[in-house]
C-alpha cells in the first residue's frame, strides 16, 4: 500500500492507496478515480498493514482506495462496507472526523 500524510493548517489527511492501481484511470457509469493524474496525492511511503493502522488512528480525513486499503478500514471499525463507493470494480471511501 502506497501511504502520504498530508498535514496543512493543523489538520491531517491520510492518504492510502493499493500499490497496483497507482496510474491507472478507472472509469464507469460517469464516474471516475483518477490515480494517474492524482498519483501523487497518494504516493508516499511503501507500507504494510501495521504501518497503516498505526496512521489511519490520528487523522481528521482520509481518503483510502483499493481492496486492501479499504478492507483494513473495515476491520480497523474506520467504516462500514455499506458506506463504501465502488467506481469500475475499485472500492473508495472518504472518512472524515468531525
Amino acid at each position: 500500500m502506497y501511504l502520504k500524510i498530508h498535514e496543512r493548517m493543523g489538520k491531517r489527511v491520510v492518504a492510502l492507496c493499493d500499490k497496483e492501481l497507482i496510474g491507472n484511470v478507472y472509469e464507469k457509469d460517469g464516474l471516475v478515480l483518477d490515480l494517474k493524474t492524482y498519483r501523487n496525492f497518494y504516493v508516499g511511503e511503501i507500507v504494510g498493514e501495521e504501518e497503516a493502522k498505526k496512521h489511519l488512528e490520528n487523522f481528521d480525513s482520509a481518503n483510502i482506495v483499493g481492496k486492501n486499503s479499504v478492507s483494513l478500514a473495515i476491520r480497523m471499525g474506520l467504516c462500514k462496507k455499506s458506506e463504501v463507493r465502488t467506481i469500475a470494480g475499485i472500492p473508495h471511501i472518504q472518512i472524515y472526523k468531525l
